[in-house]
């Protein structure tokens, strides 16, 4: 049998946790594993399994994809209340002046790319609740990942932006004096959180099997350590329902005709 292909759309600083789990994945059931970055969400078509943000998950099948959401991560700490959900936090400069999202009307704004619920999509959504639609910021930059908003917005390169909670989680935890230099003025969600997918190419009981390592890894004395490197504490499962919260938040944005973020 030729290795299970794994790709992996999400923050960089998560990407020595998901080669671990995939290799242990692969232990559990006894087949080769590859973990590959993805470049191009084409690529999560042809992976027979994949890491992937849940606003990318949605427009992938709403679009014929052939993958299926199986698990999800819990992520450890009380925020998040043992459910498989994460907050997009709003961050700027210590010194601004800045104190609400409000403040942020005209300003400079980064997000990491468009296919990004934390960093696009719950944003965009946001505007359309506050019927903000005709041009609220000044000016907007897609950064690419997360960790380069980090960056931009501690550089003051740009005002604000809008990071996934466990990303800013891991890098205030690996960069002690980030706390120092950013403040959260405001938080969005909770959303249901990024899925693991399985290509439907795969036979049933594969599909079953990868779910099931999957949501094994939380009691495996092997892998909790890693888990707890990522700020995991456990793999649940999840289906395309559990998604729903992210396509009403996008299809809000197609009534108001505000797919663009501006």
């Amino acid at each position: 049998m030729r290795p299970l292909r794994f790709a992996t759309f999400l923050a960089p600083n998560m990407l020595d946790v998901y080669a671990f789990l995939v290799r242990r994945v692969g232990e559990k059931l006894g087949v080769a594993t590859e973990l590959s970055v993805g470049a191009d969400y084409a690529q999560a078509a042809e992976a027979d399994a994949a890491f992937l943000c849940g606003l990318a998950y949605v427009e992938l099948v709403d679009g014929g994809c052939p993958v299926e959401a199986i698990a999800a991560p819990v992520l450890r700490g009380e925020r998040y209340g043992g459910r498989p959900v994460y907050f997009s936090d709003v961050i700027v400069r210590r010194e601004s002046p800045f104190r609400s999202f409000d403040d942020l009307r005209g300003r400079s704004w980064s997000y990491n790319e468009p296919l990004s619920h934390s960093g696009y999509g719950i944003t965009r959504y946001r505007l359309v609740q506050l019927g903000a639609t005709g041009g609220y910021f000044g000016r907007v930059v897609e950064a690419g990942w997360h960790e380069r908003s980090i960056r931009l917005v501690c550089a003051g390169e740009v005002d604000a932006s809008a990071v996934d909670s466990h990303v800013l989680a891991l890098a205030l935890r690996d960069l002690p004096d980030l706390a120092g230099r950013l403040r959260v003025i405001d938080t969005f969600g909770p959303s249901t959180i990024q899925p693991v997918v399985a290509s439907r190419r795969l036979p049933g009981w594969l599909r079953d099997g990868l779910r099931d390592a999957l949501l094994g890894l939380g009691e495996d004395p092997a892998a909790r350590p890693h888990l707890a490197r990522g700020l995991v504490e456990r793999f649940v499962p999840v289906t395309d329902d559990c998604y729903g919260d992210l396509r009403r938040m996008r299809d809000a944005c197609r009534r108001a005709n505000f797919m663009t973020l501006r």
